[in-house]
């Protein structure tokens, strides 16, 4: 399970999607995630679905290691949609036990809502799976500069960013670390019920947290010693500059955002 943690991981492959602007790829996903919530409705959802397979096979990331990112979150995504599925009430009853009830509105709640959350995670984290983070921060960086003038700290919150995303392998492997270590030591983490298996990890959160005090402590220490001091005055080696497959993509997503809103006026 520890290995299935793929979200905010780069995936290193040569591809069109791959050489495009950061910027470009976090307006895709800003764009795409927005255009999942104009309206609950199979023509939508089956468009956004179709964009989404085409632009993963262009950027020729393996749709299993999509996959394997999606299996560390299942728990998180099954459990909203059967909160939805009891929750949301309505006027025709498809089912009804003691205290169960399940409504009409309530299973096509529980079906879109679903499948938005899985577009929505599969969506963005295409943006990290093509892009490195010292990319990514520099098109935040770019992307938000304008806030500079209202004394917004743009380059320290990138960095932040980026900083998180870095340690999201470097937590997985020492989480994977110290579960193995655990493991020797004679703990079965898939024994007893729900309330012994969180028991159980316990041994393990603390150790993880401890060990991510201590790598941001080091972190804080090497910047110091950098003279890392903020944005101010810094240039970039390799300063981000439009293309004309940039502007390429722009037209692409303009199109897809039209279509969208088209769609859902129509339907």
């Amino acid at each position: 399970m520890v290995k299935d943690i793929t979200i905010g991981q780069f995936y290193n492959v040569d591809s069109v999607i791959h050489r495009l602007d950061p910027r470009v790829k976090i307006m895709i996903a800003l764009v795409y995630v927005t255009t999942l919530f104009f309206d609950r409705n199979p023509v939508i959802y089956a468009a956004a679905f179709v964009v989404l397979v085409a632009y993963i096979k262009v950027s020729k990331v393996p749709f299993k290691f999509i996959f394997k990112g999606l299996k560390a979150l299942w728990m998180i995504i099954l459990f909203t949609v059967i909160l939805n599925l009891f929750t949301v009430k309505g006027t025709t009853v498809l089912l009804e036990w003691r205290f169960i009830r399940i409504t009409e509105a309530g299973l096509l709640s529980a079906i879109y809502l679903g499948m938005r959350l899985v577009f929505m995670i599969v969506g963005s984290s295409m943006m990290t799976y093509t892009t490195t983070p010292n990319a990514l921060t520099d098109g935040l960086e770019k992307m938000l500069g304008w806030m500079k003038k209202m004394n917004v700290p743009v380059h320290e919150f990138a960095m932040i960013m980026s900083i998180a995303l870095r340690f999201v392998p470097i937590l997985t492997e020492e989480l994977d670390k110290i579960m193995k270590a655990q493991m020797a030591r004679g703990i079965d983490f898939k024994e007893g019920n729900l309330f012994v298996r969180l028991k159980k990890l316990m041994p393990i959160l603390i150790p993880l947290f401890v060990s991510a005090i201590r790598r941001s402590n080091e972190l804080a220490l090497a910047m110091d010693a950098r003279c890392y001091h903020g944005g101010e005055g810094r240039t970039k080696m390799k300063p981000l500059k439009y293309k004309r497959k940039d502007y390429v993509a722009y037209g692409f997503v303009m199109v897809y955002l039209v279509g969208m809103i088209t769609l859902a006026i129509k339907f």
